[in-house]
């Protein structure tokens, strides 16, 4: 039997449809979508989906039942495992963060000493304690980690905090950070000859789609004697394409930019003389 690659996604939860997207996009076709099952096969690639819990991924991955795993970086560290961080994957940027109350009077991390803290990341917490010299008692819960210091069993949270909307809702306020965190596959250390041929094809395909994502093609009009000032501040991948265009003593420019790196030029760019500025989104990028 041909060597296939096991990929484990999270079954439900905030990265599961955006991890199984990143795979579309990569020429990946299912031939199921993951509901009700907890393998799917796709059909043009040596590559299978198991679609688990979060907290079950990081050893399905270590173990070896999974070849790769894409999941929170948060998940990994606190897990513990012995894995291969492959590719920070520029999505489910969140952070671990300690909250209290609206009315406490923080200052700085003294003040949680003595005191209790409810979380889901109890590992990261005591780390983090630890480093930091705190004493504190630390409950370790999971789910609705931010009702705690309402109900009376903490005084204090541990959780991961993407808008804080959730904090404000429950009159709570972040007060320091522990840890950053993104979406990143990972993969088991032993993997063999065979799956790493694969596993590259993956990751040259993840390459393209990802720089295409952060990307964008410009085109622009300018008259022939503003093309130098121009291109003094639109790099391309190695330099733009001119090209003349019908109308006379005319040219149009087309190259490629990092989409924050157009918002910084885009006055430049005008008033060096760029008009009729197109700015299209790249589907998939090789360089």
């Amino acid at each position: 039997m041909a060597k296939r690659l096991r990929i484990a996604v999270q079954k439900s939860g905030r990265l599961s449809e955006i991890s199984l997207s990143l795979l579309e996009e990569c020429g990946i076709k299912l031939k199921n979508n993951g509901k009700g099952t907890l393998l799917a096969s796709a059909s043009n690639f040596p590559l299978d989906i198991l679609y688990l819990r979060d907290d079950d991924i990081p050893q399905y991955v270590e173990d070896g039942t999974a070849d790769l795993g894409i999941l929170g970086e948060n998940v990994v560290a606190e897990s513990g495992v012995i894995v291969k961080t492959l590719k920070k994957l520029d999505f489910g940027r969140c952070r671990l963060s300690l909250a209290v109350p609206r009315n406490v009077d923080y200052q700085d991390l003294n003040w949680f000493n003595g005191k209790r803290i409810a979380t889901s990341y109890p590992n990261l917490l005591k780390k983090f304690m630890v480093e930091n010299h705190i004493k504190a008692e630390v409950h370790t819960i999971s789910g609705s980690v931010e009702i705690a210091p309402n109900i009376g069993l903490a005084d204090a949270i541990c959780d991961l905090v993407s808008s804080g909307s959730t904090l404000l809702s429950n009159g709570l306020k972040e007060v320091e950070i522990l840890f950053k965190s993104e979406a990143v596959m990972v993969a088991n250390q032993n993997i063999d000859a065979a799956g790493l041929q694969i596993l590259n094809k993956l990751l040259f395909r993840l390459d393209a789609v990802m720089t295409a994502k952060n990307n964008k093609y410009i085109i622009l009009n300018a008259p022939n004697e503003s093309v130098s000032g121009i291109i003094s501040v639109l790099p391309g991948i190695k330099s733009p394409t001119v090209v003349p265009l019908a109308a006379k003593g005319w040219s149009a420019i087309h190259s490629v930019l990092n989409e924050e790196q157009f918002w910084d030029v885009i006055d430049d760019l005008k008033s060096k003389g760029a008009q009729g500025i197109l700015v299209i989104p790249i589907e998939k990028m090789i360089v």
